[in-house]
């Protein structure tokens, strides 16, 4: 690529977002002169969680700290989970500045929404399978999430 023709970092952000949509460890592309690699490298990070004070209703889970990467968690781990249709990046909100859809307590009818997942520049809604109770949300706003991970629980 001739040293003054600036890097189009548009396609560099869609390679990126491809790596993390579809678990990809490294993607390179070429084509004429221009070459880009994009690599994921993920680090293992210990998270401690400590442990409940005796209570006669169970304590909801502690999440990890943000930013902190933790494997995809399968849904059948959590009764009443509700697990990820896809790959993609979950978001708790419909934009950054606006309220949550859901928050640990929130009363759910079946059909709720209750977050969307973002996969290849689409928005798809993610509704309630029941009515209930959210007791745990284990994702963050903007977190990418796997294929079957236990988004949260409805009691």
């Amino acid at each position: 690529m001739p040293k003054n023709e600036p890097i189009d970092s548009e396609l560099v952000r869609e390679l990126a977002n491809l790596v993390t949509e579809t678990g990809l460890s490294e993607i390179e592309v070429e084509k004429g002169d221009l070459r880009i690699r994009v690599v994921r490298r993920l680090e293992p990070v210990n998270v401690q969680v400590a442990a409940p004070a005796p209570v006669a209703v169970a304590a909801p889970p502690v999440a990890p700290p943000t930013g902190a990467l933790v494997p995809a968690e399968p849904a059948r781990a959590h009764p009443g989970s509700v697990p990820s249709p896809m790959v993609g990046t979950a978001y708790l909100r419909p934009s950054p500045e606006a309220k949550a859809f859901i928050d640990i307590g929130s009363k759910v009818e079946a059909g709720d929404k209750l977050l969307l997942i973002e996969a290849m520049k689409t928005f798809n809604e993610i509704v309630a399978p029941r009515a209930g109770t959210v007791t745990a949300i284990f994702v963050e706003d903007g977190q990418p999430v796997e294929f079957g991970e236990a988004l949260l629980v409805i009691a």
